[in-house]
């Protein structure tokens, strides 16, 4: 969708031109007065025209309150100087409006487009809102290399190559992209890392790449792997499926078994892809599906996304300032919200009918370049995955109501926050402890919802990063923990993957991080940097720093930003005093104890004899020979020991 310079307002896409007007009458009464506010709306109706357009209503300090479209702009603003008719929410508004900023469009579906952008930026107080308003992740399979990589991607789709989504989650593309990865042996690498490869990596080793990086298969035999995947991902997910048996049964036929188990372990991955459907959606081909619960005043919309047949996850949106809306409209502004970053589908199915579904289709097929089609369905399959989704709505929204107690709440913000698809189980958080380097410490901690798992809590002792380079050591630790856990459980049942890694650090660890475990191959692990403030005090400022390099703050008072400095202190804490014991053992540690073969009897006699450690080093062989307890060949691996030239 086509963006406009910062500070003008955006406009939809295929929108050939549309005008900003600012109403000058502003009422200075800064308290909600009824009056003030139907004087202001007066105003502003005087200088209109029944074009079709969007509207918004400001306060006294210039902060949108509200925005709203219209097929005739002046009849519809018009409706809200008539007090008496409007409900307490909307009189509540009026009463708070000091002026009116009017934009015209050439129809009102285009207005719609626009509507869905301001409320998206302004984040008004009387609109539905999408809490839920990150980016989808889309699966990427890039065409910019002689042998594509397959990728996660956010954001704008500008890199050449074939995107496929959205999907409900990181969870479910990263998911995805393992079992693609078993399937079709796909490299997942960057440019950078594949380039300067001169023997295979360890996903070659678990069979989840044809390690291309070093010739291990040529460019036409990747070429056929990168057919079938997108077939695979097209919606020809069966005749893929029959391509890889008749392979596997040549392979055995002509007594290749190795070729033929690769294959078997392939179509296992195909098997495992669409036995993890949650819902059955075969020859539905591309739709999103769409249904909306209601309990306790609250809302809760859940969303299945399918494409080529496949469920690619759903999710559950809980909108807000629904009061007072009806559950149609609710769901009328969740759509055109949703889809002003996602692409449509040619279907959208949703559980009721919606009282502007075809000025919502129209507005769609300007955003897709194709015809959309919004619709209720009554029977067969159709109808059986919108009552699926409905009774995953009523579902969903029956957890969110019971999950009142302060732990729940707590973790259910957390993932909303750091946008993870659901609450984590398993949080590890990361911290390096040294002095300029020396004695430094890796240290690890673990927290669930119960609280911290003490006994879960690792230490590193740093090996190769000895300079002051807490980026390396922490490389280093990355790399010990995840190639462990990589050999160990490479299938991920074992409980030990983290559903969320917080680091103690900024952008510069959040890179390392990010790029040890693109190297180890991994790319669906939820990585967040928390970082302190720009004056590094303990004033709340934590800044959380993302992947991608966005960039988030809580409220000073946020109950999820004490949480979750709670986690960062207590990794510092665990590393200070790892460090600290690790030095204390250097302080009271002697260069004896360096010898093989010099125990503690024989160290005490050295002593002793020779009153310090530097005198034992400073010792002739015939010194140390005669010292008692204190043999010739003790002697001379003594003596060794402190001259290796001789």
């Amino acid at each position: 969708m086509a963006r406009t310079p910062a500070g003008s307002p955006p406009h939809p896409k295929g929108a050939e031109r549309f005008h900003e007007e600012r109403a000058t009458y502003v009422v200075k009464s800064a308290q909600p007065d009824l009056e003030a506010g139907v004087k202001a709306i007066r105003h502003t109706v005087k200088t209109l025209k029944p074009h079709p357009g969007v509207y918004r209503m400001c306060d006294a300090r210039g902060d949108v309150l509200y925005v709203g479209k219209a097929r005739a702009l002046k009849n519809r603003v018009a409706n809200y100087t008539q007090v008496e008719r409007l409900p307490l929410r909307l009189q509540r508004m009026v009463a708070q409006t000091r002026s009116m900023e009017i934009v015209t469009t050439n129809s009102e579906a285009e207005a719609l487009l626009l509507e869905a952008q301001l409320i998206k930026r302004y984040r008004p107080a009387f609109n539905v809102l999408l809490r839920d308003d990150k980016s989808f992740p889309f699966i990427l399979l890039r065409a910019d290399n002689d042998f594509p990589r397959i990728m996660k991607h956010r954001g704008a789709r500008k890199a050449k190559g074939n995107y496929y989504g959205p999907f409900a989650s990181a969870g479910s593309v990263n998911t995805t992209i393992n079992a693609l990865q078993k399937l079709f042996l796909l490299r997942s690498c960057s440019d950078s890392y594949f380039e300067r490869r001169d023997r295979p990596c360890l996903l070659y080793q678990i069979k989840r790449c044809s390690a291309p990086c070093v010739g291990r298969i040529d460019k036409d035999g990747y070429a056929e792997l990168v057919r079938q995947a997108k077939d695979f991902l097209g919606g020809k997910s069966t005749s893929v499926q029959q391509e890889i048996e008749v392979q596997m049964r040549e392979a055995s036929e002509a007594l290749d078994f190795e070729s033929a188990a690769m294959l078997r372990d392939r179509l296992r991955a195909a098997t495992f892809i669409q036995g993890s459907q949650a819902i059955n959606a075969s020859g539905v081909g591309d739709a999103d599906i769409f249904a909306l619960a209601t309990k306790g005043g609250q809302i809760g919309i859940q969303a299945f996304f399918v494409r080529g047949g496949q469920n690619w996850g759903h999710r559950a949106f809980f909108p807000t300032h629904t009061e007072g809306v009806e559950a149609e409209a609710v769901l009328s502004g969740v759509l055109a919200q949703f889809y002003e970053e996602v692409p449509p589908p040619r279907l959208v199915l949703v559980d009721r009918e919606l009282p502007d579904a075809a000025l919502l289709s129209e507005a769609l097929a300007e955003i897709g370049g194709h015809k959309v089609e919004i619709s209720v369905p009554q029977r067969g399959d159709r109808r059986r995955l919108v009552e699926q989704a409905r009774r995953n709505a009523a579902e969903a929204l029956d957890r969110r109501l019971a999950e009142s107690g302060t732990k729940a709440k707590i973790m259910r913000e957390l993932a909303e926050f750091l946008e993870l698809s659901e609450p984590p189980q398993r949080i590890e958080i990361y911290d390096n402890s040294h002095i300029q380097g020396t004695k430094a410490v890796g240290a690890m901690v673990v927290a669930g919802p119960e609280g911290f798992v003490k006994n879960q809590y690792r230490k590193f002792n740093i090996k190769s990063a000895q300079t002051n380079d807490d980026f390396g050591m922490m490389r280093e630790v990355m790399t010990r923990r995840f190639s462990r856990a990589l050999e160990e459980d490479p299938d991920r049942k074992g409980g030990m993957w983290p559903d969320l890694v917080l680091i103690d650090g900024g952008k510069g660890q959040m890179s390392s991080v990010r790029d040890t475990l693109e190297e180890l191959g991994i790319e669906d692990v939820p990585l967040i940097a928390i970082a302190k403030g720009p004056h590094h005090g303990r004033e709340g400022r934590e800044v959380f720093h993302f992947p991608d390099g966005r960039e988030k703050t809580l409220p000073v008072n946020s109950p999820l930003l004490f949480y979750l400095q709670t986690l960062r202190d207590e990794v510092h804490r665990f590393a200070i005093g790892a460090h600290r014991a690790k030095r204390s053992r250097a302080i009271s540690a002697s260069p004896l104890d360096e010898i093989p073969g010099i125990g503690p009897a024989r160290k005490r006699a050295l002593l002793l004899h020779f009153g310090t450690a530097g005198k034992v080093r400073a010792a002739s062989l015939d010194d140390l020979q005669r010292a008692p307890g204190v043999s010739k060949a003790v002697a001379q691996t003594i003596y060794d020991f402190y001259h290796p030239g001789g």
